[in-house]
């Protein structure tokens, strides 16, 4: 089942991104996909780790096995389109971020009929979806279940680093799928993490919300703001808790995922 799901990602990626606008064939690399535990301790840890309101699997899916995760990395030429002296993420930037968000929904309604064919089912976390920006923190985090499923580990920057990088985007769907689940790399990713050696995404936040010592929420997601007030040409992802947008524009920005040794790495 593993491999039909990748294969069946990875063809559907592909023809999506050769009718992406003007990126056509340019946006996106191989998806990588995991399958966390559900019962893993770290999953069932999550309302500690991350808010004491984080949903769990289980009240998404009651008979849930595995979150499946897929990250779906960034091209070289989209994740170097944002190194630049400017402190606002490019246009190239924005427009790949708003394109791969709204893919999404379409990717995960195929995966869902794919599972359906097989005798399986699934479900999305309606919490996904929303993002509360008063206190800058999700009810589902993408980044803790695709940790969890072993498919890479943070990076001083907060982003996840897989095999092909960290620049791209993650989308997770709850399923009562039968296989054997993944567990967290115990090989450290992020070089600064590892060996003390690195840390160039601290210097590439503009906002001087990273350093060596922590990370400033306010400081990012005010960073983000200014963004989407300039970049409202390709919409808003992100929805309120009473179901209307965060911004007008796209909250993006990016420099500590751009043009670093996580970056872009080759599969």
């Amino acid at each position: 089942m593993k491999k039909i799901i990748e294969e069946n990602v990875t063809e559907f990626i592909k023809n999506y991104d050769n009718r992406s606008d003007s990126l056509a064939g340019k946006l996106w690399r191989t998806p990588i996909i995991g399958y966390a535990d559900v019962n893993h301790p770290y999953i069932q840890n999550l309302p500690k780790v991350v808010r004491d309101s984080h949903t769990l699997p289980q009240e998404v899916m009651e008979d849930a096995t595995v979150v499946l995760c897929c990250f779906v990395p960034f091209t070289k030429e989209v994740a170097r389109s944002n190194k630049n002296s400017d402190e606002l993420a490019s246009p190239a930037w924005a427009q790949a971020y708003e394109i791969t968000n709204a893919m999404f929904p379409k990717l995960n309604e195929m995966i869902l009929k794919l599972l359906q064919e097989h005798g399986y089912q699934g479900r999305i976390a309606p919490e996904s979806l929303v993002f509360d920006n008063q206190i800058l923190k999700s009810n589902w985090s993408h980044r803790h279940f695709a940790y969890a499923s072993g498919i890479g580990t943070f990076g001083l920057n907060n982003m996840l680093i897989t095999r092909a990088g960290c620049s791209g985007r993650l989308t997770t769907i709850v399923t009562n799928l039968d296989m054997e689940p993944g567990k967290p790399m115990e090989e450290e990713l992020c070089l600064y993490k590892k060996n003390g050696t690195c840390g160039v995404c601290v210097k590439h936040c503009k906002a001087h919300a990273l350093t060596l010592e922590g990370y400033d929420r306010g400081r990012c997601y005010a960073q983000c703001w200014e963004n989407a007030k300039v970049h409202t040409q390709f919409g808003s992802s992100y929805l309120q808790n009473d179901g209307t947008a965060n911004a007008v524009g796209s909250e993006v920005c990016g420099k500590c995922v751009t043009y670093a040794p996580c970056t872009y790495k080759e599969l």
